[in-house]
């Protein structure tokens, strides 16, 4: 776990706390609670959210200092738990008020600072911080089975490239007040965004998903034991001069399918054929008009 989100989850413990004490009463910090205390929060969690976390868990991650955050789902109920929408809501307004908790700070001084302490503080007050947490539009969850292509637009140099991390997020700093980026996977509609520093909101993001990757990756591995029916709804979704491209691991060979051999290794169940990923696509008049795929 690194500094920030150390700092960001003992934040979410005093939060906790202080709910708890708001209609239960308790003599010690929540990192001194044992037996009945951890009960009586259990149950109050459960009341107010509908959720549970185990004793076990409350000494791993309450009383003891943990190597690694907990998981998302445990953070989203804990979060909601301080009247948060999830764990990137407490998040994105948490940072925003140390953000701006230290421009505070960092003014007072300008007045009471010698000179090279203040050109110091200039320094490293210059760059500004952007942290976006992307969400899938419609299950309003992060976004974590897979990485999102992350392309930071920047006017007069090339495109700087990233990938969101395991929590479905990526942060970038930078010297302007304005982030201006495209992101996109092959599940995902591809979207520009644009966010200034002062937005108090700008660390949450909401990415509609692409109905025709995800009908295809669900028709290639889902399993369907109606083969005809299977057959006829691949025949709708893909044009039928469809380019269609392998990729294979490790290697720089590249195989070109029709349509109707596409279909064919997708209806044809054999061991072989375990897990198909999509790689990229272009829709052309409502239907796949190219597409690259890989078998792992």
């Amino acid at each position: 776990m690194n500094n920030k989100d150390q700092h960001l989850f003992n934040h979410l413990k005093k939060a906790i706390e202080a709910t708890f004490l708001k209609n239960n009463s308790c003599n010690s910090p929540i990192t001194d609670w044992k037996g009945e205390d951890i009960t009586i929060f259990q149950n109050d969690l459960f009341d107010k959210v509908k959720g549970k976390v185990s004793e076990k868990w409350f000494y791993t991650y309450i009383k003891n200092e943990p190597k690694k955050l907990p998981r998302i789902d445990v953070l989203n109920l804990l979060s909601t738990y301080v009247d948060y929408k999830n764990w990137n809501a407490f998040k994105a307004e948490n940072t925003f008020m140390e953000t701006s908790a230290k421009k505070k700070k960092i003014s007072k001084l300008w007045f009471l600072s010698p000179l090279p302490l203040l050109l110091l503080l200039f320094t490293i007050d210059s760059r500004n911080t952007f942290e976006f947490c992307f969400i899938d539009a419609i299950k309003n969850e992060n976004i974590t089975s897979i990485p999102l292509d992350i392309k930071i637009l920047q006017d007069n140099e090339s495109p700087m490239h990233y990938k969101t991390d395991s929590l479905g997020c990526f942060l970038f700093k930078t010297k302007n007040d304005i982030i201006k980026f495209v992101v996109q996977s092959p599940y995902h509609k591809t979207d520009t965004i644009i966010r200034n520093i002062n937005s108090n909101y700008n660390q949450i993001v909401k990415v509609k998903p692409d109905d025709y990757a995800l009908m295809l990756h669900y028709y290639a591995n889902g399993n369907i034991k109606d083969w005809k029916a299977h057959i006829k709804k691949l025949d709708l979704l893909i044009a039928n001069d469809a380019k269609i491209y392998r990729l294979f691991k490790n290697k720089m060979d590249i195989e070109l399918y029709s349509k109707d051999e596409f279909i064919r290794i997708l209806t044809i169940p054999t061991k072989s054929l375990k897990k198909i990923e999509i790689l990229d696509k272009s829709i052309e008049n409502g239907k796949i008009g190219t597409l690259k795929f890989i078998i792992k």
